[in-house]
């Protein structure tokens, strides 16, 4: 355990961040799968599911959660499924 009070509230801060991250991580993997669930079942709802999911990858990207270029090639896989 840290003795310093800014090593000490330093702690507490990153498993604050680290819960936050983990949540939005989550989210937006589970937004995905919803939209390849629905697609693979031939759902009527694929379009807006592909819209949450577009906009929930592109959320993570912005908060630098995952990489521009994964949230590029994620979205460019969703919308040739999409297509499909």
């Amino acid at each position: 355990m840290p003795i310093i009070k800014s090593a000490i509230e330093r702690a507490k801060t990153n498993v604050k961040a680290n819960e936050r991250n983990s949540a939005q991580l989550s989210t937006m993997r589970t937004a995905v799968k919803r939209f390849e669930e629905a697609k693979t079942a031939g759902a009527d709802n694929a379009e807006e599911l592909y819209r949450l999911a577009s906009a929930a990858v592109d959320h993570a990207a912005s908060k630098g959660l995952i990489k521009k270029n994964k949230a590029s090639r994620d979205k460019s896989r969703m919308a040739a499924r999409l297509a499909k």
